[in-house]
């Protein structure tokens, strides 16, 4: 090579390294610069308070959902993300009641220096016994009037979180709570179509006490009890096809986070007719689908109850 090739390569790379040096300060400039990283990190475990979370926070906040549409709660096996989700959050929002054991057992044990709220347990608790044990009844947002004081919680720690975006959250919770307040009345309305002596609900497990005390409904069985963690006995499934033939139910419900071949089972035993929609119960949907936010998941349920059970729905249209 010559000296005057030497020269020219030399110069080349000399020319490379300056605009590799001065995309890389742009780029860490940009980044110091975006304001997206002036956001408050937000975490929420379920998806049901990820959904009011995102829906209240908007645009200020940085938001990250722990599990997945679909994902069953109770059973949870956390992932070493979700721990780095936790150390590096502002906020953590969970349901409490032991509804996500294994993420609330987590969050415990990492080192998280953020302020943790158990958004489900500002409500107080069905009480709930189980083999001659008493335990809280996790599923507190199957009354819409809970989830309202729910969304109020969720409101207040934001502020508290970024007061200076109060003005923004508390017009994003109001419209949220008015949207809220619609739809309570509207299940009350659905529900009330129902002959009354068929206003019962069989589920696979125990997770509708809150709406059917809410809203004129008797749960008269279930599979298994509040968490999915119990493995229900061939003698269980028996007793609660008897009790569903002595009941005269015209309709037992699956649930979309749960299997659904015990309760077929339960159905085909029982002579009786299984919804052909599946209820929400731990879980929002998956985006596009009927129950891929809080106050879908609750019409939908509605609709199909009402369906299922011999009422007659009107489609629900806030103002």
């Amino acid at each position: 090579m010559s000296i005057h090739q030497a020269f020219n390569s030399v110069l080349r790379l000399t020319t490379a390294g300056i605009l590799l040096g001065t995309l890389l300060s742009s780029c860490t400039q940009d980044v110091a610069n975006n304001p997206e990283n002036d956001k408050p990190q937000v975490v929420s475990t379920s998806t049901i308070i990820a959904d009011l979370t995102e829906t209240v926070g908007g645009d200020e906040i940085e938001h990250q959902g722990i599990l997945e549409p679909g994902a069953d709660p109770h059973v949870y096996e956390p992932v070493p993300q979700d721990s780095i989700a936790f150390e590096e959050a502002d906020l953590i929002f969970y349901n409490g009641y032991n509804l996500e054991p294994g993420l609330i057992k987590l969050m415990n044990a990492a080192g998280v220096d953020a302020k943790k709220v158990a958004v489900g347990e500002v409500v107080p608790p069905l009480e709930m016994e189980y083999e001659g044990q008493t335990e809280p009844d996790p599923h507190v947002w199957g009354n819409v009037e809970n989830a309202i004081i729910m969304v109020n919680t969720i409101r207040d720690s934001l502020i508290e979180l970024s007061p200076e975006d109060r003005e923004v959250f508390t017009e994003n919770a109001a419209k949220l709570t008015q949207e809220l307040q619609q739809l309570d009345t509207w299940i009350e309305q659905q529900i009330a179509t129902i002959p009354e002596n068929q206003r019962k609900l069989v589920t696979t497990h125990d997770a509708f006490e809150y709406y059917a005390r809410a809203y004129g409904l008797e749960v008269t069985g279930t599979l298994i009890g509040i968490s999915t963690e119990e493995q229900p006995s061939a003698q269980t499934v028996s007793q609660l096809a008897d009790s569903i033939r002595n009941s005269r139910v015209p309709a037992i419900f699956a649930e979309t986070t749960i299997n659904p071949k015990l309760i077929t089972t339960v159905a085909e035993e029982a002579g009786v007719k299984l919804a052909p929609t599946e209820l929400y119960s731990d879980s929002i949907g998956s985006p596009g689908s009927e129950g891929d936010s809080y106050v879908k998941m609750l019409v939908s349920n509605t609709e199909t109850i009402v369906n299922a059970l011999g009422g007659q729905v009107t489609a629900f249209e806030p103002q």
